[in-house]
């Protein structure tokens, strides 16, 4: 059995089991196991999902509808009611010197045994005003007990942790504060102090307490900024490496004013834009010497990426090595497949095509001719990371939305050739500090220019009450011969925060329009007379490659779907799209929604069809409205968003991210690449003595084992 000493020790932090910290035991331990909870060090950085300023609460009669709150009071009453649908609905009303709220719980008639008459609770949510009553829909609440901790629990900044059930936030609270107390101070701190010392960082072991239990906003702002940097630099020490080694790696030197480049050039029915040329510039200079690729291309839809890659690709080729083409879906793979054979053959050149749904049949000529170097190029989807597929000489790899591939699919197709050179593509236009950071192991080239003819899409902005007149919009163009897709924040219906003005006893209807109800709608009554699809992430992968070829074929007139569309659907003929409760959406991710129209000859819409409950999501609206250029649109995005939630969607294999979440200014990403950048380029291998914890902080947070 592991005893803790008074105060901890580096390694017992991150090795001693939760379980024998006080009160929590075996049976306790796998409660916070479901949290990701298992050592001392995972219950230090259980950063709080929010915190309440306990030190002064909202009387209950100045109580603002729709703005967060924290209440005080005592329970006046209970009941349980049916309502006119017959929901079960327990009511909680609670009274303070001011006046009396309600709180409603929706199919939980139990809780009526958990609260009595005269207990004091904690509430907190966003009321609202139905008539005279003020009501809260299912708050958060705590229990207040006037025990000999309650200092730590009323009078202050408190702490409201992720929790899950049978771990109440009082327990949990009083448990990290014993691990705060005891054992911040033993967290090794990789942090090099000149780092520190320059921007002015509190103590690691001081952030960790500010965090928890901070003494002031400032205080608890510092200690986020603190943990955010932390995780930041190590991330950045990690890509500043692995750009290191791929800079000190062997490859292969092309050729690239060889003839197939120029009979391409010659044969191409459009002239390049500027930053087409320019980005070919700066590629065929990395394939022209001696040392792997690594390269980003990112550019808006439309922006003519492919064309790019055509050129790269025939550097290769003319070099007398392979090229491979991955793409997320057997669709887009056939979509590439068409414009590659379009822009190749006329020089010579036939793509085959290696995907899930190839019979054996016709699987088998791939394969052997990739072996035997007689196929030079091959687009396909993950079917190009089977044990089965080899190159003869695979030269240059060009993944396209490369973010829908894990670390480990990018490095197992890497492995089909030797430091072969690779050429990542996203439609996603990144703000240029996001490009260095999160990209920071590729160099970077930005398309941002559209091709001439491009015709841009009208965008607008529309309440729910001009639903009449979209859906004529929609009809009509289907009509015509246009395509249609309607979009949607959720697959199917569930609970949901309420808004607006609700009856005392009903539950809120479900506030966020559901694909799969609107789908039936839409088949059954509105749009009964059209073809109409259903596209969403829960469908399995046949089915949604069955249901994305029926609407780049025609068969499908309007596809009801989630933002599951973002990409790898290009049907010209696709002309409206309507985009419901546009406001529940990112910034760029609506920008990348509307890309999947004005890929044609037609002109086309956008409908941006909400109404927003915040200036934030009005902001961003509105900026969809006002430009179509996606290089401002993302810098847009990341002011209004901050850095934090670009990093919080990870990408298989890749390190989590938690604590930069709390970074809200820019600034950071800078400094902590900076900072990062020159330590490698000094101690590439962290040898130094100053950087000898950063070996073991950069194991835990790629979760490698750690070194011998």
């Amino acid at each position: 059995m592991i005893t803790p000493s008074s105060t901890g020790s580096a390694s017992d932090v991150f090795t001693m089991p939760i379980r024998f910290m006080p009160g929590v035991g075996p049976k306790r331990a796998e409660v916070f196991k479901r949290l990701g909870l298992t050592t001392v060090a995972d219950l230090l950085y259980h950063i709080p999902r929010r915190y309440e300023d306990r030190s002064r609460f909202i009387p209950i009669a100045a109580g603002v509808p729709g703005l967060p709150q924290t209440f005080r009071g005592v329970v006046a009453g209970t009941g349980v009611f049916r309502s006119k649908r017959g929901t079960l609905v327990f009511q909680l009303t609670v009274k303070d010197a001011s006046g009396a709220l309600q709180a409603l719980w929706f199919n939980q008639p139990y809780l009526r045994t958990w609260f009595t008459l005269g207990q004091e609770l904690i509430l907190y949510g966003r009321p609202e005003r139905v008539g005279r009553k003020l009501q809260l829909y299912v708050p958060d609440f705590e229990v207040v007990t006037h025990d000999e901790q309650d200092s730590l629990h009323m009078g202050r900044i408190v702490p409201i942790y992720p929790a899950t059930s049978g771990l109440h936030q009082r327990a949990l609270r009083a448990l990290v504060k014993f691990a705060v107390d005891r054992y911040a101070a033993a967290l090794p701190d990789p942090l090099p102090p000149a780092v520190r010392e320059r921007y002015a960082l509190l103590p690691l072991a001081q952030a960790v307490a500010e965090v928890h239990f901070p003494t002031s906003e400032a205080q608890r702002r510092q200690a986020e900024e603190r943990l955010g940097f932390d995780e930041l630099f190590l991330f950045q020490v990690a890509v500043a490496q692995k750009r290191h080694r791929f800079k000190t790696t062997t490859g292969l030197a092309h050729q690239v004013n060889g003839p197939l480049i120029q009979s391409l050039e010659r044969t191409l029915p459009f002239t390049l834009t500027n930053s087409q040329r320019k980005a070919l510039t700066e590629i065929l200079a990395d394939l022209a010497v001696p040392r792997p690729m690594h390269r980003l291309l990112h550019g808006d839809v439309g922006s003519g990426k492919t064309v790019v890659a055509a050129v790269a690709a025939c550097a290769a080729l003319q070099s007398g090595c392979q090229v491979a083409v991955m793409a997320p879906t057997e669709i887009l793979a056939e979509q590439h497949a068409a414009t590659l054979t379009a822009l190749l053959a006329p020089i010579g050149i036939t793509p085959a095509l290696l995907v899930g749904r190839l019979s054996p049949e016709q699987r088998q000529p791939v394969l052997a001719g990739l072996a035997a170097g007689q196929v030079p190029l091959v687009i396909g989807t993950h079917a190009l990371l089977q044990a089965g597929v080899t190159f003869h000489r695979l030269g240059l790899i060009v993944i396209d939305e490369q973010h829908k591939f894990g670390v480990t699919q990018r490095a197992a197709l890497r492995a089909k050739g030797a430091s072969p050179d690779v050429l990542v593509m996203t439609a996603t236009p990144i703000p240029r500090t996001l490009a260095l950071t999160v990209y920071g192991d590729l160099d970077v080239s930005a398309l941002t220019e559209l091709p001439p003819g491009r015709q841009p899409v009208t965008t607008v902005r529309v309440g729910p009450d001009h639903r009449r007149e979209t859906y004529a919009l929609l009809a009509q163009a289907m009509d015509q011969g246009r395509q249609c897709y309607v979009v949607c924040p959720r697959i199917g219906p569930a609970d949901a925060t309420p808004r607006g003005q609700l009856d005392l006893f009903e539950p809120p209807a479900d506030d966020l329009k559901a694909a799969t109800t609107v789908f039936e709608h839409f088949r059954d009554r509105v749009f009964s007379r059209h073809r109409v699809g259903l596209l969403h992430g829960r469908l399995a992968d046949d089915e949604k490659e069955r249901v994305m070829r029926a609407f780049t074929t025609g068969d499908i007139q309007l596809l009801v779907a989630t933002q599951v569309i973002e990409v790898g659907i290009d049907v010209p003929n696709a002309a409206i799209m309507l985009i419901e409760q546009a406001d529940r959406f990112g910034l760029a991710q609506l920008h990348q929604l509307r890309g999947r129209v004005g890929r044609g000859t037609h002109e086309s819409l956008c409908v941006l069809m909400s109404d927003p409950a915040t200036p934030e999501a009005t902001a961003r609206l509105d900026t969809l409205v006002a430009t179509h250029d996606g290089f401002a649109i993302a810098e847009q995005d990341l002011k209004l968003r901050g850095p934090g939630e670009v990093f919080g969607k990870r990408q298989s294999g890749d390190p989590e991210l938690r604590f930069t979440a709390l970074l809200a200014d820019p600034r950071w990403l800078d400094r902590a690449r900076a900072e990062a950048f020159a330590l490698v380029a000094a101690d590439p291998a962290l040898a130094q003595p100053a950087h000898r914890l950063l070996r073991p902080a950069l194991d835990r947070l790629l979760h490698r084992p750690a070194a011998v």
